[in-house]
């Protein structure tokens, strides 16, 4: 009886412990199986890291910083008129299709392109490399520029207030202002609450107007001085004078030409009075801009006179005013009065026109109004009416002109 029961208790005890040795297994399975897939999660996460420290380093990627970057801008006119038989009532034009380039070269210096493209031609409008801080603490440009002569003669026509430059700024250096090549040093200082800009320019004397008769190629010097000072938080104050100087020495006469220096000189003074409200700024300003010039140019007179000056003057003041933050509305007036001399023929080939003319007390002016609304910061529309006439300046024109400004790239 013993025996039998010792052997159940034997056959019991080894159908309890039999399964042990298989669930072990399992277990280890388990876990041979959980290491492999970290292990492959590793080796996967260090191929991801190897091949993003590869790529990284390369640069491949960056290559494109060192392109120049690249803008386009657009300008297209409609205008209709009356008061000129001699041209077309309405007339719709595409200005101007600008090319803008612009790269910093390095961290001290950087190059600056415009390249207007017209229907009929291309040419090279600006080009010009700035080295900063290169003469203590002074800037210094080379190359082909926009001029600061004033305050607007330095904008490109697409970003003025009005359609066109001032009417006394054409008249004195033709349709597109003073463009000359040479270099330009410029800097600033602060004396208390005024802070002032001085610019130096030495440029090729080329522009027709002014430098016309310049066969020996003199340079021309401009110098340019600014006052800028704080009213109060929402209110500055602007002025500027500006001045330049070359020579003329080669004279075409009713007899024979003639050889003799003389000077030339532009003089312009600036002002600019800016309200806008600081909480406001978007939406609310008020600009009140004026520029006056005076030429003193010495000729030789085409009748064969002898030594003689011409002394045209002439000026613009605007007040504009931002509505909304879409809207701006504007009013301007211009005045040109040239010189009167008898020998200024209209019709001869030594035409001293527009400086000069036969006529005394001649004068134009030009009064116009205009609203812009900007559908966005890269697209502006603008309608305006203008009244030009004058003594000597024939019948009155009225025109009504719209206009269509688009920029596409990053210098918007």
């Amino acid at each position: 009886m013993r025996e039998s029961v010792m052997m159940v208790l034997m056959l019991s005890l080894t159908i309890c412990i039999a399964p042990m040795p298989a669930a072990h297994a399992q277990d280890d399975e388990l876990e041979a199986l959980r290491r492999a897939a970290e292990d492959e999660t590793m080796k996967e996460q260090e191929a991801e890291a190897d091949v993003e420290d590869t790529t990284f380093k390369s640069g491949n990627m960056g290559l494109q910083a060192l392109n120049p970057e690249i803008s386009v801008t657009g300008d297209m006119l409609g205008t209709y008129q009356s008061g000129i038989e001699e041209l077309p009532d309405s007339k719709t034009i595409f200005r101007t299709l600008g090319i803008h380039f612009e790269a910093y070269l390095d961290p001290y210096s950087r190059f600056k392109a415009a390249v207007p493209i017209t229907v009929v031609q291309a040419e090279m409008g600006e080009a010009y490399f700035t080295r900063f801080g290169a003469i203590w603490r002074a800037n210094l440009t080379l190359g082909k520029f926009r001029q600061q002569f004033g305050v607007v003669n330095r904008w490109h026509k697409h970003a003025l207030d009005w359609f066109d430059f001032p009417l006394a700024l054409r008249s004195v250096f033709g349709p597109g202002g003073l463009n000359q090549v040479g270099l330009a040093i410029d800097w600033s200082a602060s004396t208390g609450s005024i802070v002032s800009g001085f610019w130096v320019e030495v440029t090729d004397a080329t522009n027709p107007r002014m430098f016309g008769q310049n066969s020996e190629n003199r340079p021309s010097i401009l110098g340019r001085y600014l006052a800028y000072r704080d009213l109060s938080a929402s209110t500055y104050l602007q002025i500027g004078l500006t001045g330049l100087f070359g020579w003329n020495d080669s004279w075409a006469t009713s007899d024979s030409p003639v050889y003799g220096t003389r000077t030339a000189a532009v003089y312009d003074v600036d002002l600019v009075l800016m309200w806008e409200p600081t909480d406001r700024m978007r939406y609310r300003n008020i600009e009140w801009r004026s520029e006056a010039y005076f030429v003193d140019k010495g000729i030789y007179a085409p009748d064969g006179s002898g030594a003689d000056r011409l002394k045209p003057w002439g000026f613009y003041s605007l007040i504009q005013a931002k509505m909304s933050r879409t809207i701006d509305i504007g009013v301007r007036y211009d005045y040109f009065a040239p010189d009167t001399k008898d020998y200024a023929s209209m019709d001869s080939e030594l035409s001293l026109a527009p400086l000069a003319v036969t006529e005394d007390g001649a004068y134009q002016q030009l009064a116009g109004v205009w609203l812009t609304w900007w559908q966005s910061p890269f697209v502006k529309f603008r309608g305006g009416y203008s009244i030009a006439n004058g003594n000597g300046a024939g019948a009155d024109v009225h025109a009504v002109t719209l206009q269509m400004v688009f920029a596409a790239g990053p210098h918007k």
